[in-house]
């Protein structure tokens, strides 16, 4: 594998608010998705290769509305979850060594929201920086919208085609959410009208 080969890995991430910085990322899952040398994609075998991590929160300020949703006691991440110096080092390692020679890009379902929170916590918190660069990503969201020929506004999770959809649902839980994802990227990306 060369540098020209995309090795995609989907994201999914939970936070306690809407901030990076302000707020905290609890945790993040990568999965690897697929691979693509610019005329042929292939999908894993199946999801196992992944990546899952808590963290401690890095400020006082919280969201409850967002705990609400992803059931995180942030005072057992306090207590138990990993530094985010030493997770986001971790993280590179390992999206390093599973892309190999091959370029490692971002994958998530919208984009805007995990990638904006990872990059910040990589170039925050990791000394070698993002594993993704500052702009190798892939939101699935315009694919759809581009693949269907749809508006942008149009194209979320709740309007997608059931031949696209993943076999599993959306859980709140990084992983299994980041898995759910890698599925859908590889049926669109995969996908071809009649």
């Amino acid at each position: 594998m060369d540098k020209s080969v995309d090795v995609y890995f989907s994201a999914d991430i939970e936070t306690d608010g809407a901030i990076p910085g302000y707020n905290s990322m609890l945790s993040f899952a990568l999965v690897l998705a697929g691979t693509f040398d610019g005329s042929k994609f292939e999908r894993p075998k199946d999801y196992k290769i992944s990546l899952y991590k808590e963290l401690k929160p890095i400020s006082e300020e919280y969201d409850q509305a967002a705990l609400e949703v992803n059931g995180f006691d942030r005072s057992k991440l306090i207590e138990n979850g990993q530094k985010p110096e030493v997770a986001m080092l971790e993280a590179y390692d390992w999206v390093q060594a599973v892309s190999g020679k091959g370029s490692p890009v971002f994958v998530a379902y919208p984009l805007s929201f995990d990638w904006s929170w990872m990059f910040w916590y990589f170039s925050r918190f990791c000394p070698k920086g993002s594993p993704f660069g500052h702009s190798r990503c892939f939101d699935i969201k315009t694919a759809l919208s581009v693949k269907l020929g749809r508006s942008v506004s149009n194209s979320g999770r709740s309007n997608l085609p059931w031949r696209l959809q993943s076999s599993l649902s959306h859980s709140h839980n990084a992983l299994d959410d980041a898995i759910e994802q890698a599925e859908i990227f590889a049926n669109i990306f995969e996908w071809r009208s009649s």
